[in-house]
């Protein structure tokens, strides 16, 4: 469903320590929200607790969960993380996206 690169697991594990969260244990929920300059805009954050209308998913030792109605805007995603100088954080390679904005934070199909 949705891949985890080694630099995203490094900088995820990190951050939820930092936060508070076990990523042995704890989420990362991903999901898609209407917004953005190109229409749909990418959600992640930590949470504790799954719903009903979430798919869990397991890559590279990371629990991710993600709601029902953003599971085919997410399909074969890839996130990755990139950092130095010129980075830009969280990378969301969609392969469902037709259309994506300058900072990568939200995209179209």
């Amino acid at each position: 469903m949705i891949q985890v690169s080694d630099g995203a697991k490094e900088k995820l594990t990190q951050l939820m320590k930092e936060e508070g969260y076990d990523f042995r244990a704890d989420f990362v929920r991903v999901g898609v929200k209407s917004g953005g300059c190109s229409g749909l805009e990418y959600i992640l954050k930590f949470d504790k607790e799954k719903t009903d209308t979430d798919r869990v998913f397991e890559n590279n030792d990371i629990r991710i969960i993600v709601d029902k109605k953003s599971i085919l805007y997410l399909a074969g995603t890839t996130l990755e993380y990139s950092g130095g100088l010129n980075g830009r954080g969280f990378v969301f390679d969609n392969p469902n996206a037709s259309r994506t904005c300058g900072c990568g934070e939200s995209f179209s199909l």
